[in-house]
């Protein structure tokens, strides 16, 4: 299995060379930064779904999360995030924390947390301020505290939006308790990136286990396909009309089967919709795509159902995945404006960076 998946890295994007190997990568190495251009002009390359860890093992020590917290590796922030990033021709980051192992902290410690977290993001971006950007961590399954840590993120420390995951302890983010959330991010007019922890909220048991990795490769899709199914079915973006969300791993399955979705309404008489719209809508005016698609015909197909405007580049980032800047270089269907859209340009407007 090993040389395909070898074989598959290296008819993608960039190939090998530009992919993200664990370890190769050190404090003392010299990487060449690349430069992206299209039709001869230089381009910025925005990298949308990157992730990082800031420790706060010192917060959660003699907690019911102290083992909570820590982190190593390429989640780490240095050196090697830069040279990843100049090998991958990546310019600017917008960096997550994601797993959000604190959605089970109660308010006190949920607060320490979220604001050494956020803190710890913005200093980051201070020293690096031409390189990164950073989203908050908010303390979700407490939703007056979460828009009060929105609000400080982005009013205190410069932080362009929320990070969140797609359920609180499988509780859906649809249900009426989360509105003073959305209600913020809307107020405020910043981004919300949701990433999925593997649909645990959806399914049995063990009905990911074997061979595989399903909980990642088909479970993540599947909870952000569930997650915008929610907030559209369940009237939320109507709620909520300055809402932007930011949906990871190429929208999850609902790009691809979006027929499905669009007729649920019309057809189903038990569905019982709250959505005043069309679900595609939305996909065309209130979500944002990443790339993570790793095909032509992918890529194609989400610029079909939800246009240029609604797609940008996501790495994934320090996670080993295909890297993409060649994907949408080398897209025959796309015009050099819509190249530059989506790798710099759509970003650019929703994060409001100059």
């Amino acid at each position: 299995m090993r040389h395909l998946r070898r074989d598959f890295l290296k008819t993608v994007g960039a190939g090998a060379a530009g992919m993200l190997i664990p370890g190769a990568f050190t404090a003392s190495a010299q990487t060449q930064r690349r430069q992206v251009s299209i039709g001869g002009r230089r381009v910025r390359v925005i990298d949308a779904h990157a992730h990082c860890i800031i420790p706060v093992q010192h917060v959660t020590k003699g907690t019911p999360l102290e083992k909570m917290g820590g982190g190593g590796g390429n989640n780490l922030l240095g050196l090697e995030r830069l040279q990843i990033m100049d090998e991958q021709g990546v310019d600017v980051q917008a960096l997550t924390i994601n797993n959000f192992w604190w959605y089970s902290a109660d308010a006190d410690l949920a607060r320490a947390i979220v604001r050494e977290q956020n803190d710890g993001l913005a200093k980051w971006v201070a020293r690096h301020p031409d390189r990164f950007v950073a989203t908050a961590t908010v303390a979700l399954q407490h939703p007056e505290l979460a828009a009060e840590q929105l609000q400080d993120g982005v009013k205190r420390l410069g932080l362009r939006g929320a990070s969140i995951g797609g359920h609180v302890n499988g509780e859906d983010l649809s249900l009426p308790k989360f509105d003073p959330f959305w209600a913020k991010a809307a107020e405020l007019g910043v981004p919300v990136f949701m990433h999925p922890g593997g649909a645990t909220n959806i399914v049995r048991n063990d009905a990911f286990s074997g061979r595989g990795d399903l909980g990642n490769i088909i479970g993540n899709p599947l909870e952000t396909t569930y997650f915008l199914s929610r907030l559209i079915f369940d009237g939320v973006f109507d709620k909520f009309p300055g809402l932007r969300v930011f949906a990871a791993h190429a929208g999850g399955y609902l790009p691809s089967y979006l027929g499905r979705t669009e007729a649920a309404c019309v057809v189903r008489g038990n569905a019982n919709c709250a959505n005043q719209k069309k679900p595609s809508d939305y996909l065309k005016s209130q979500v944002l795509i990443d790339t993570m698609v790793f095909s032509d015909e992918g890529l194609r197909h989400l610029v079909a159902e939800v246009g240029v405007g609604q797609i940008v580049y996501g790495t994934d980032v320090p996670f080993n995945w295909p890297v993409t800047v060649d994907l949408v270089l080398n897209a025959k269907f796309l015009s050099d404006a819509d190249k530059t859209a989506i790798l710099s340009g759509n970003l650019m407007k929703v994060l409001r960076i100059q």
